[in-house]
């Protein structure tokens, strides 16, 4: 059976920035565009040219990739040609091989939004298309608010698509702009527009994530006939964001029908970097990865219950829909006073301690560890932390060093500017190889900000370990959470800090006490332990 073609469009670099709080550098753009490329998604938008210094320096030095490099802009504007409107001259000015417009199809927002007539905003669509085609480029067009313009006027908004495809369109992207189009309208509305003429061998679709469907409206498209899909990694896009291709893509590559019916430019090898692409992404974007993501969620493969960790043993599909390697990804036996002894047979193994079936510690962790979580620890999420501690109980966990004492203060005063600055300082006193070692530090920042007393606190502690400073000096960290598990005046607080080394390991700890900056500093003991410990090896 022949395969039909899906071709894989890729917007982060342009409607992934348009998320809250998000602003690539021209830098950044570059390292995520070579990313994509690496993946085999078919074109990469870069941006929209001309819209801000950013979006103009990527395209006056854009990279060479396999994807087709596509530049965003729009329409041209009322009372001009195309020729001479300036915003889409600097569009096509920047030389891409594919030029992507976004036009009118609502016939609300020609008439509200553009103030103009139904004909002359179809007219526009088609001068503009035409002028990308003479000039030798390939064009696409965004067909904005389709979804909700063929509701309610349909034979307008199919008029638009049509225009598009006369003038040469090589794709008729159909947007769900406002993001509330339910799956089951995307795919009636799609077959309707193949039905009306526009070819299903033309036809994309570009959805948003405001109702929690815009996956599910991409295969809806696809499966009415849509070849195109466009979308970005992680889902970043306006509100609540677009068609997410970390799932997308394996759906497409692993799952029933799309499996056997389509291919993509992924291939089976280029998969396996979903996971790392994925969190290379949030690493630019200095995010913590979603855990629960599907596929590529560090959550994704994590299995808690006793009877589930008991069977993945047995048979890893009785509870994974796929082989977590796949997509780059792999399989936790998180710790938890759910779990059974398979369970925690299977995490000690996987942490390179070997346990026999009959020991009678495998008893003793699993007190330790329910009797530790009944007083506020989780070690569901902290699974450096369950290591540490199972080597404890186990006598196989060695002692690097020895904290004699730890001390954080916090200063309000006055600076020279007269205005009032906070000032935490942390004083650690460790023994390390017989010899005490004291290192003072300071939470103060290069711009005089206070980072405060965890920080201060982290600094210290890693400041003078003797001949063990240089396995930790690329330890930084990279989140830290805290939780009040108790109310009142017996308030416990738990602290849970993720960090990470040079070498791209990434690893959870975590402390409790009724004192914030002492859970912190369990947790950040830690830290430094596994990685020593990982080090040793």
């Amino acid at each position: 059976m022949t395969k039909t073609r899906l071709s894989l469009y890729d917007t982060t670099l342009r409607d992934g920035q348009q998320t809250q709080g998000v602003q690539f550098s021209t830098s950044e753009k570059h390292q995520i565009a070579e990313a994509l490329d690496s993946l085999g998604v078919d074109y990469i938008e870069g941006g929209w040219p001309g819209a801000n210094p950013t979006d103009s320096a990527f395209f006056d030095d854009a990279p060479k990739t396999r994807a087709t490099m596509t530049a965003f802009g729009m329409t041209k504007r009322a009372g001009r040609s195309a020729e001479n409107d300036d915003v889409l001259a600097a569009v096509m000015n920047a030389n891409t091989p594919a030029v992507c417009l976004v036009g009118k199809t609502h016939d609300y927002h020609v008439t509200k939004a553009l103030g103009i007539s139904l004909a002359e905003n179809t007219a526009n669509i088609a001068a503009s298309i035409s002028h990308i085609v003479e000039a030798e480029r390939e064009a696409l067009f965004d067909a904005e608010h389709f979804f909700d313009g063929y509701k309610s006027n349909p034979d307008y908004a199919l008029g638009c698509l049509q225009a598009a495809l006369e003038a040469g369109a090589r794709w008729i992207v159909l947007c769900d702009t406002n993001g509330g189009t339910l799956p089951h309208e995307v795919y009636e509305t799609t077959k309707a527009v193949i039905s009306a003429g526009i070819p299903g061998e033309r036809l994309g679709i570009h959805t948003h994530n405001d109702t929690e469907n815009a996956v599910a409206g991409s295969l809806a498209a696809v499966d009415a006939g849509a070849r195109q899909i466009q979308g970005t990694l992680n889902g970043l896009g306006e509100r609540c964001g677009n068609a997410n291709l970390t799932a997308l893509i394996p759906t497409l590559l692993l799952k029933e029908p799309y499996a056997s019916r389509y291919e993509t430019g992924i291939t089976m090898e280029a998969l396996e970097g979903l996971t790392h692409a994925s969190r290379l992404l949030d690493d630019i974007l200095n995010r913590v990865p979603q855990k629960q993501a599907a596929y590529v969620g560090a959550s994704a493969f994590a299995h808690k219950a006793g009877l589930h960790a008991s069977a993945i043993l047995k048979d890893p599909s009785t509870y994974e829909h796929i082989d977590p390697a796949v997509v780059g990804n792999e399989r936790i036996i998180p710790m938890s006073n759910q779990a059974g002894q398979s369970n925690l047979r299977r995490r000690l193994a996987e942490a390179g301690i070997e346990v026999a079936k009959d020991d009678p510690a495998l008893a003793q962790i699993l007190d330790e560890i329910k009797a530790r979580e009944d007083r506020g620890y989780t070690y569901d999420s902290a699974q450096a932390s369950f290591e540490l501690l199972a080597r404890q109980v186990l006598g196989r966990m060695p002692e690097f060093f020895e904290v004699k004492r730890y001390k954080v203060t916090v200063e309000r005063r006055k600076n020279k500017y007269n205005k009032m600055i906070s000032l935490s300082e942390a004083v650690v006193v460790v023994k390390v190889d017989g010899e005490k070692k004291l290192s003072v530090s300071e939470s103060m920042d290069e711009a005089g900000s206070d980072r405060g007393p965890v920080n201060a606190l982290s600094k210290a502690l890693a400041k003078d370990l003797g001949g063990y400073q240089e396995a930790i000096a690329d330890v930084h960290l990279v989140d830290f959470k805290v939780r009040i598990t108790q109310g009142g005046t017996e308030a416990v607080t738990r602290v849970i800090i993720d960090s990470e080394d040079g070498q791209g390991r990434r690893w959870s700890t975590v402390g409790v006490s009724a004192n914030i900056v002492d859970a912190s500093f369990e947790a950040l003991l830690d830290a430094i332990n596994w990685k020593l410990l990982r080090e040793q090896r």
